[in-house]
Order: C-alpha cells, then sequence, then structure tokens
C-alpha cells in the first residue's frame, strides 16, 4: 500500500507542470525524519514544471519534519505554516518556495475548492 506521502509526490511528479507555481523555480528537499532514518524527496520547479526523485541533493530549501506529520500535511489534517510556528518542522534556505509550496497542500477535511480535489484522489 501506497502511503499519503508517496502519493502526493508521484502525483506531482505525474502531474509535470503546475500552473500555480508558473512564476517559481528552485529545488526544495524533504528529509523526513524516523529516528535515524532519513527518507529525501527532491523537488524540482523550473517555472511550474516539476520533477521528483528520492534523492539526497543539494537543495535551495531544505525542509525537516517527522514522516507522520508530513502525511497529516498532505492530507490536508495539518497546516505547514502552523506546523512551521510550533516547531514541528524546520526549514533552512529560501522559505519564498516553502509559501509557494505550501498551495499544493490540500486544506481541510470539509474545506472546498482545489486543495480538496487531491484530498478525493487520495482515498
Amino acid at each position: 500500500m501506497v502511503d499519503a506521502t508517496t502519493r502526493f509526490f508521484e502525483e506531482m511528479d505525474r502531474r509535470g507542470y503546475e500552473p500555480l507555481l508558473a512564476k517559481t523555480a528552485g529545488t526544495m528537499r524533504f528529509d523526513l525524519h524516523e529516528g535515524a532514518h532519513t527518507t529525501h524527496w527532491l523537488l524540482e520547479i523550473d517555472r511550474g514544471k516539476l520533477r521528483v526523485r528520492q534523492q539526497d541533493q543539494e537543495a535551495d530549501t531544505v525542509v525537516g519534519a517527522d514522516p507522520r506529520l508530513f502525511g497529516e500535511l498532505v492530507s490536508g489534517e495539518e497546516n505547514a505554516i502552523a506546523a512551521l510556528l510550533r516547531g514541528d518542522m524546520t526549514v533552512t534556505g529560501d522559505l519564498r518556495l516553502v509559501l509557494q509550496v505550501e498551495r499544493l497542500f490540500p486544506g481541510p477535511p470539509d474545506s472546498q475548492g482545489p486543495h480538496h480535489a487531491f484530498r478525493e484522489e487520495a482515498r
């Protein structure tokens, strides 16, 4: 069974282009820490063109989080900005990139609109 995080990144890679990021360029690495094990997801954005790989590589922005928390972020159960402000998630590098990509995360379960669509696909 594929978890919500894998499904989120695979969907972004499959999409190939995201209009919400048409004016955005940069690389983000998501480091999901679980004990001594870290899973890396690298997101490359070139004016909306997306490429995702599981790779530990230099990036403009590095986001660190617990895999459980990140699963909640990509399923709309948790908010990325709130998690960052609480210190549950760390960011090094270009914070503006986080603010741009955060718009791709689904909203709360009772929300309507484009963020709601990913959550429905995940079921």
